[in-house]
């Protein structure tokens, strides 16, 4: 009868609530942990998601979990071709309806089974409209974002996207240790990164383990065709690197090279290329991989924009993406699940 009436309680609180969470991210050493099970995740860009309509997010990500695709990343800090989709403003304090747009999206992916990332940036020099300039606003955007998304566990945060380079993207090491212990003072489980590019030099891997003291990597790989041969090594340096300084963490592979960008290397990209190098940085150790995606340059209007402007006259992304991009989305699942069955 005691445990009857304990049952019975629990499902009360439950349906009480105003949100109960289905599909949980965590780690283990190197590796990402969704719903406690070992998950390479194999993502897709979705930049521009809280600008979308509801029934694109929806069926995209329909698409998605049909080919074996674990999460997306999308941005709290997106304007570009005239639409500013950002759920935080300048000064890091809460921009509706883009947040609740963006809530609705991570409610969506949690429901699919799909881990979203979260994205922010001080700066996008491409499109020239900086975002957040100070770290005041940066700390009251992370602590916005983490109180928000505080009854999600589908989600992790990237602080600062290419915090590395030295325009209006940079983020220094101490400011990231700020950014961090804020999201955690609010939500201590948040996982947290930061981007960086291009690759993570050995003698700064030590700041980002133990100075920023982020939970895992996420460095964008330079985007030449020389880098497809690179990834595995890489990557394995990589763990080599943590393991001497006794800290090892996922590797996820978040923005590697896309189409529509500047590639150096005959040919342009294709779906092997695509393929080769989500192998070889599993093959290497690495816990994730994105199929990158964005607008097409140099036409003038940037079309197709992909996961850049996801807006209903714009189209869905798996309308927007080409036909080498779709190839490429149908069989990635597949050739990483050849090379888990050969581990």
């Amino acid at each position: 009868m005691i445990l009857q009436k304990v049952l019975i309680l629990m499902m009360l609180l439950t349906l009480s609530s105003p949100y109960a969470e289905a599909t949980t991210l965590s780690i283990r050493g190197s590796q990402f942990l969704v719903n406690g099970k070992p998950t390479f995740l194999l993502g897709m860009s979705y930049y521009a998601g809280a600008g979308a309509p509801e029934a694109f997010v929806r069926e995209d990500f329909k698409d998605q979990k049909r080919r074996g695709f674990d999460w997306v990343r999308v941005w709290a800090t997106w304007n570009a071709f005239g639409s500013d989709v950002s759920a935080v403003d300048a000064e890091g304090r809460a921009r509706q309806p883009s947040l609740d747009r963006l809530l609705a999206l991570v409610k969506e992916a949690d429901r699919q089974g799909l881990i979203v990332d979260v994205s922010l940036t001080r700066g996008e020099p491409v499109f020239d409209r900086p975002t957040i300039t100070t770290q005041a606003a940066h700390l009251r955007a992370v602590e916005t974002l983490s109180q928000a998304l505080k009854p999600y566990k589908n989600v992790y945060i990237d602080l600062a996207n290419e915090r590395s380079l030295k325009d209006q993207r940079f983020t220094s090491f101490a400011d990231l240790r700020e950014l961090r212990d804020r999201v955690k003072r609010v939500d201590p489980n948040r996982l947290v990164t930061a981007s960086s590019s291009p690759d993570i030099p050995e003698a700064e891997m030590k700041e980002y383990l133990i100075t920023a003291n982020l939970d895992f990597l996420s460095p964008h790989r330079p985007r030449g065709k020389e880098s497809i041969a690179q990834t595995e090594a890489q990557t394995r340096d990589y763990l080599r690197w943590m393991k001497t300084l006794g800290k090892v963490v996922p590797l996820h592979y978040q923005e590697p090279f896309r189409r529509g960008f500047p590639f150096r290397g005959e040919g342009g990209i294709t779906a092997d290329d695509f393929i080769r190098d989500a192998v070889t940085a599993k093959r290497g150790g690495a816990a994730g991989w994105c199929l990158h995606n964005g607008d097409e340059r140099p036409p003038e209007d940037h079309r197709p924009r992909r996961s850049f402007d996801l807006r209903k006259d714009e189209g869905r992304l798996f309308e927007q993406l080409d036909s080498i991009e779709r190839e490429a989305a149908d069989r990635l699942a597949d050739a990483l699940k050849r090379v888990e069955a050969r581990e």
